[in-house]
């Protein structure tokens, strides 16, 4: 069976039909949908597994219990010793279990956040690919390289690419992308 990490940004709070019916087929092949604890485009995702029975869930989340669980699914909990508990590294914490765990990514992105770009990095640095709904252009791009990766990068604004690098280092882990 396959894992599949689905995740995105939490300004999101509405999944397109689009991206539902990649869920749909996700479900139909009996996959494992691992997904996160958030508001926003987890909270979305959980709620629409659940509309659709999903049973193979696994929900993720950083610290002792999740913050959001709609189906009642199972939990993997991810201890953090080393960051704040409501940190950005706090929360990356179990983003990071999932990309280690999945085979596959599904990202929902608004083209500015930088944990959904994160997660895209992180599978991509273990040589797995995403597919990522822009839910501004309402299109699908396939990540699977540094090439593939810098064409997604064109959606961003200046100023979102500015706070990414400044956020989550982006140019480095480019660079560090490219070399390895």
């Amino acid at each position: 069976m396959t894992n599949i990490f689905i995740a995105g940004s939490i300004s999101i709070k509405h999944l397109d039909l689009k991206v539902k019916r990649r869920i749909d087929n996700i479900i139909d092949a009996n996959h494992t949908v691992l997904v996160g604890d958030a508001d926003g485009v987890d909270c979305s995702i959980q709620k629409y597994l659940s509309q659709r029975g999903a049973k193979h869930t696994i929900v993720y989340c950083s610290g002792a219990e999740p913050r959001n669980n709609v189906g009642r699914w199972p939990v993997n909990s991810v201890q953090v010793e080393h960051a704040a508990p409501g940190s950005r590294a706090f929360f990356t914490a179990k983003d990071i279990e999932m990309a280690k765990a999945a085979d596959f990514g599904l990202m929902i992105w608004d083209a500015r956040s930088t944990g959904t770009l994160g997660n895209v990095l992180e599978l991509l640095r273990r040589k797995k690919k995403s597919v990522i709904f822009i839910n501004t252009a309402k299109q699908f791009w396939t990540v699977g390289d540094v090439t593939q990766l810098e064409r997604l990068l064109s959606f961003m604004s200046e100023s979102a690419m500015r706070i990414a690098n400044d956020k989550i280092g982006l140019h480095d882990r480019i660079n560090d992308l490219r070399h390895k």
